[in-house]
């Protein structure tokens, strides 16, 4: 009887240990797994300094608001939708989104791979993208671009003084 007891006792004993074994096993960790930066880079833009105002061969007078900006243009789906200065959005027509310039801003957008341009008209705010600078309508974007598949240029962006 002795025998079967130790027998017993022993078994529940390695029952217990191999338990709590397999407990410990299944924890984490006390240190965590370090972190590692991503590979992409943020550069920030070169901010090159320009003269206050340009006229052009046009008789249009242009302040430089920034060279090296993301353009981007207008889904379909927002056509007939109100703009953030109330009017309708068209994609037929020469207007842009901007997050600052005032609206009724006259812009001109030059393309910098062509040299091409548009002048628009700022009637929204936009885009809620961080690395953009300005979405164009469809038409003024497809009227610049390089590439009529592109989604996206960099362009430079200069206000018309009236």
């Amino acid at each position: 009887m002795r025998n079967k007891t130790n027998i017993l006792f022993a078994t529940i004993a390695l029952t217990l240990i191999s338990g709590f074994t397999y407990m410990i096993s299944q924890t984490k960790p006390t240190t965590e797994p370090k972190i590692i930066q991503d590979t992409v880079k943020n550069v920030k833009p070169v901010i090159v300094p320009l003269p206050d105002s340009v006229f052009t061969d046009k008789g249009l007078k242009l302040r430089p608001y920034k060279k090296n900006a993301h353009a981007s243009y207008y889904a379909d789906r927002f056509n007939g939708k109100r703009t953030a200065n109330g009017s309708r959005f068209n994609n037929n027509n020469y207007t842009a989104a901007h997050k600052k310039l005032p609206f009724g801003t006259r812009v001109k957008v030059t393309n910098e791979a062509n040299g091409k341009f548009v002048i628009v008209k700022i009637t929204d705010r936009g885009p809620f993208v961080k690395t953009r600078e300005i979405d164009l309508s469809k038409r003024a974007f497809m009227d610049i671009t390089k590439n009529k598949g592109a989604g996206a240029m960099k362009v430079t962006i200069e206000t018309i003084i009236e």
